[in-house]
This record gives C-alpha cells, sequence and structure tokens, in this order.
C-alpha cells in the first residue's frame, strides 16, 4: 500500500462505471495495479456505504483486476488510517486550550519526558531548592487581622500530589491506548504517584532556577541596591510578593526625604518608654535588619524584648516589626526537643519574624539548641515520625517577649535586648491623648500607615548606603559585622547608645551572676592557693556553729540546699566552666606533677578581657 498524504485526500469516485473506463485507459499495467489498490483504500477512508463498496469489489474481481481478498484488506486498511486519524485530530473537549502535550505512556519514557519537562521550565513558579524541587502558589483565606502576614504566597518542597495538580492544570498528560483490534488512540493520563516520585527525587536541576527563598518587602541586594521589583531576582535568587505595594525608593533620597523619614520613625516610636537611648537605637536596627539582612550576609543575634511590668508594649514592638515584614507567634517550647520541633516547623513558612510572645514572667532564656540556631547559616533536623532529614538556609530573625526575662548558658552574648519600663502601677490605664499616635496597635492595621512606616525605613537604608555605608567599630561575637552595619545606620541618622546596655544584658545572666559571685568568694577564701576537688569539696560543710562558709554563693550544681556532690563530681562540674572568664575572675585548671591529680585555682584582672 503506498503511503497517504497528510492532507484531506481527493474525494473517491463512486461511479464503478467510471473507475473501470480509467483502469481500462491505462496503458501501463503495474500503473493500473497501482490506481486500483488506491481506489480502495480511499473507499475505506471516506468510509463509503456498504452497497457501494460490495458493487466496487464485486466488479473489479469480475474484470480480473483486484482479488476480492486483496481489495478487503486495502479497505478494511483504509477504515482504520481514517479512524485513527479521526482520533488524532479530536482534542478532548476539556484539553487545555494552548498547554504543552506532555506523553507519559510506559514508566520508563513518562519519566524520562516528565524530567524533561520540569528542568525545561514548563511549568509556571517552579524552582530549585537545595537540591529540591519548589514550587510557589497563592494561598487562598488570610486569616491575619494584624496584617502579619506579609503575603499571600507559599513555596514549599513539590510533591507527588502537587505535581500531579500541576499536571492537571498547566499541560495536558496523556498517554497512547491500544485496543484488542491493534486500534490506538491518546487518553488524558496522570502517572501513579510512584512516577511522580520517582521524578522529584533527582537532586540535580540545572534548568531550574534556583530559590533562597520568599520576601514580603522590599530587601538590599549585596551590591547595595534595592530590590523593588515583585517577581523572582535573579541577583538573590529571592522572590518578591509584597502584600502592600510600595512607590519605589530612590537610589539616592533628597535631604527633605531622609529628614520626613527620621521625624516619622521619631513619631511612632517616641511614646515607648525605653529604659535609656541603648534600647532605641537596638529596636531601629531590628527594624531594619530584615531589609539588610541579604546584603550583610551575616548572623543574626537574638532578639529579647522584655519589659518590667505587663501592657508596656514589648509585644507591640514585635508587632510592628511583624506588620511590615510578617512574623510567625508561637507558644514558648517545654523543653529542648519541643524546640527541634518547633524550630523545623517554622522554617517551613516564610515568615522573617519567628517570636516566643509574652513568656512566663522571669522565664530564664538559656537553651542549648537556641544557642546552636542563633549562630548557624543553616538548620537540619529529623522531620518527626521519619528518617527523613530537612534541612533550611536560617534567614530568620528569632525573637522572645516577656516581662522580666532572664539569660543564661550562652544566651547574652548572642542576644540583642531592648527594655520597657513605664515606671508606673497601670501603664495600661494611660489615656490614648498622652499617646502622639492612640492606639498604635490598631494604627499598625491599616495598610496605608505600614505603607509609610516601611517606605521611610527604606528611605533611611537607601540613604546610609548613599552615603557609602558606614560602619561602627562594634564587636559581638559572630554577629560582629551584623552590629557594625546597623550600627552604622542608626548612629548616621543620629540615634546614639547603639549596644551601650551590653553591660546591663550580661547582667541578665543568672548563671554568669552566681559563679562570678562564687569565684569572687573562693578568691576571698583562698587567694591564689591551688585546691584538689576534695579541699574543695570539704570546704563545703558548714562550720560548727551552722554557719555557710561560701555565705550562700555555691552555684546550682554545686549545692542543692544542704546537698553537696562528691569530691569526684565536683571535678567534673569545675570542667565545665575552666577559661571562662566570669566579671574579672577565670577559673584555672592544673595538675601535680607527681600525684596527677587535678589541681584548680581562681585567677583575678583588674579588667575583664
Amino acid at each position: 500500500m503506498s503511503a497517504l498524504p497528510d492532507m484531506p485526500p481527493p474525494a473517491v469516485e463512486l461511479d464503478v462505471a467510471v473507475v473501470l473506463a480509467a483502469a481500462g485507459a491505462e496503458a501501463d499495467e503495474l500503473a493500473r495495479a497501482k490506481r486500483l489498490r488506491e481506489h480502495a483504500h480511499a473507499l475505506g477512508r471516506h468510509a463509503v456505504d456498504a452497497l457501494v463498496v460490495d458493487e466496487h469489489r464485486d466488479a473489479l474481481a469480475a474484470a480480473g483486476h483486484l482479488g476480492k481478498g486483496a481489495f478487503d484488506r486495502l479497505y478494511k486498511a483504509g477504515v482504520a488510517e481514517a479512524r485513527q486519524a479521526a482520533k488524532d485530530t479530536a482534542r478532548p473537549a476539556d484539553r487545555p486550550a494552548g498547554k504543552p502535550d506532555i506523553d507519559v505512556t510506559g514508566t520508563a519514557s513518562a519519566i524520562r519526558k516528565l524530567t524533561a519537562a520540569l528542568n525545561g521550565g514548563v511549568f509556571p513558579d517552579v524552582y530549585v531548592t537545595d537540591g529540591r524541587v519548589t514550587h510557589i502558589a497563592p494561598v487562598s483565606g488570610d486569616i491575619s487581622i494584624t496584617g502579619d502576614d506579609p503575603l499571600p504566597l507559599v513555596a514549599a518542597p513539590l510533591g507527588a500530589p502537587g505535581f500531579a495538580s500541576l499536571l492537571a492544570h498547566e499541560t495536558y498528560a496523556y498517554r497512547i491506548v491500544t485496543d484488542p483490534r491493534g486500534d490506538t488512540w491518546e487518553e488524558e493520563h496522570l502517572p501513579a504517584d510512584r512516577i511522580l516520585t520517582s521524578v522529584l527525587t533527582r537532586p540535580h536541576w540545572p534548568g531550574l532556577r534556583p530559590l533562597r527563598g520568599v520576601v514580603g518587602s522590599p530587601v538590599l541586594r549585596p551590591d547595595g541596591s534595592l530590590l523593588q521589583t515583585p517577581g523572582y531576582d535573579p541577583a538573590t535568587s529571592l522572590y518578591l510578593a509584597p502584600k502592600i505595594p510600595l512607590p519605589l525608593v530612590p537610589d539616592q533620597p533628597t535631604g527633605d526625604q531622609v529628614i520626613a523619614a527620621k521625624r516619622f520613625l521619631d513619631m511612632v516610636l517616641h511614646d515607648f518608654p525605653w529604659v535609656a537611648p541603648a534600647d532605641k537605637a537596638n529596636f531601629l536596627a531590628i527594624l531594619v535588619t530584615p531589609i539588610l539582612r541579604p546584603y550583610l550576609r551575616s548572623l543574626i543575634p537574638f532578639w529579647m524584648a522584655t519589659a518590667t511590668t505587663a501592657s508596656s508594649g514589648k509585644s507591640l514592638l514585635a508587632d510592628m516589626v511583624g506588620s511590615i515584614y510578617g512574623k510567625q507567634q508561637n507558644p514558648w517550647p517545654g523543653g529542648e526537643e519541643e524546640l527541634r520541633k518547633a524550630i523545623l516547623g517554622c522554617l517551613r513558612r516564610p515568615e522573617p519574624l519567628i517570636c516566643w510572645d509574652n513568656i512566663a514572667e522571669g522565664t530564664e532564656i538559656t537553651s542549648a539548641t537556641l544557642a546552636g540556631l542563633i549562630t548557624a547559616t543553616e538548620w537540619s533536623d529529623r522531620v518527626l515520625g521519619s528518617s527523613r532529614n530537612e534541612k533550611y538556609a536560617n534567614d530568620r530573625l528569632w525573637a522572645v517577649t516577656g516581662n522580666n526575662l532572664r539569660l543564661g548558658g550562652d544566651m547574652a552574648s548572642r542576644t540583642i535586648v531592648v527594655r520597657l519600663d513605664p515606671n508606673m502601677p497601670n501603664p495600661e490605664a494611660r489615656p490614648d491623648s498622652s499617646f502622639q499616635i492612640p492606639n498604635l496597635q490598631s494604627w499598625l492595621t491599616d495598610p496605608a500607615h505600614r505603607r509609610e512606616l516601611q517606605w521611610n525605613l527604606l528611605v533611611l537604608v537607601a540613604d546610609w548606603v548613599a552615603a557609602g555605608a558606614p560602619r561602627t567599630t562594634h564587636q559581638m561575637r559572630q554577629f560582629s559585622p551584623w552590629a557594625q552595619a546597623t550600627g552604622g545606620l542608626v548612629t548616621h541618622h543620629g540615634l546614639p547608645g547603639f549596644l551601650d546596655n551590653l553591660a546591663d544584658v550580661r547582667d541578665m545572666d543568672d548563671q554568669a551572676a552566681a559563679w562570678q559571685a562564687f569565684l569572687t568568694r573562693w578568691e576571698e577564701k583562698f587567694g591564689t592557693q591551688k585546691l584538689t576537688s576534695a579541699a574543695l569539696r570539704g570546704s563545703f560543710d558548714r562550720d560548727p556553729d551552722g554557719a555557710d562558709p561560701w555565705d550562700g554563693t555555691l552555684p546550682d550544681g554545686l549545692a542543692d540546699g544542704r546537698h553537696f556532690p562528691t569530691a569526684i563530681e565536683v571535678g567534673k562540674r569545675l570542667r565545665g566552666h575552666v577559661g571562662r572568664w566570669y566579671g574579672p575572675y577565670v577559673l584555672r585548671a592544673d595538675t601535680d606533677s607527681h600525684s596527677k591529680v587535678r589541681l584548680w585555682t581562681v585567677e583575678r584582672r583588674e579588667t575583664t578581657p
């Protein structure tokens, strides 16, 4: 059978006499046979009436031109070709118009073609984060009443159900089906989850754009320019999805714009009962931190907002940050394991501020997990109930609010503190008329006010960059790049006292204060004398008259009421404090060269290193 053209074939001749005459006029026998075979095939292609087909078959057989068996084979082939052509050209009624086709026939072939489609950018808003395919999608039904949620978008790893949804809505996925007669046609089809999961387990996606995160407000790029255009930004691999549109901030604000921005910020912050200028300066540094973070690419300290009494405004400070950038507010976890679970859950969402709000009064913030988190550029942990680990960039601002909070362990040197003290018995009773902005919390829920607050902060940042981004010389452990930059910004705009309350912050460390008192008493009792663990343990016992020889300075771990550890336990607990300075005192350890017994002594310096 000769190949037929793809274009619609010409109309078939239905008068058998004409067909016979044309065949008789053909001098070449091979040409005559070809013409008649094509005629039998065309009768099938054009679905000619069965009676006409029978007439042509009998006439051609009687004339000796084409046997009935050959005629039937050619006719059926034409019928099958016509049926397949109709199936190939007929699109299902619900087939998405203008959407790409993906043939998902066969397991191996489907995996290859779906991988190519993903890697080729077929699907919108699909990116790659740390080897995982990530999809950005809108979220409906914002329940926020304070404006804390900065954007109605979520970026999440793409799983099999989400991939199936993308296939159904963004493509026409089909498979080729063959019936028992050998006829084939295409059928819309979504591959099984195991196939979709196999595609998504691939860690290398060179065709997908990397996504570092979603931000709800403009940020400062590493080159000092402001990211202000909504959507994906190749320079930072961030996706800007502002909830509140902002007018463009100029690269070099005018003097009048900068003065107006300072006045506006001063009005907003005026009525908070700051303990000292340092607290106001520290808060402004916190307020611009989410803008500066992509520019600084440095670790950010933990933020603690604490007050002497309720209704002082500490939660309002967190609300202000959240109203601009977005905030997750969570209950304080019960222990280290719960804290780890909470951290992993928080990192799955895009909000840059994660705040444990209004925790119990007098709580001591001390946690090895939290101390490790604050000094980690990324966080990885096992997913609850599975052996799978998840890893996220630690690009959040972690915070806590509460009354009379304390710091313990390593948290004092990793925390920036903002303190409030209204110095009155019932601060909640203050009349609205006493504030420059009555009911600031309600004021922040107005999008126009949040827009104005955010725009003025960006003006201050742009002006600082235009001035050369001056730094200060502050030192704050791993956070020095952040301290020097934010200190430079607040100082550039005339706010004094940044980080001047670090000594007060150290005083919030109950453990450090207890050990300083203990080492002070040790130096008073023994001077520079070297003591064995047994000698030190013996000094804990009370005098015959019942007096405490240590005047109550033994820290937790070395004393529990009248119960003291053994000499061996004393030595073990002292080892954890060797070389750590508590005020002007430091514990030193040595070993007797003959007895090999550990010896302890206290060293004092007039100026603490």
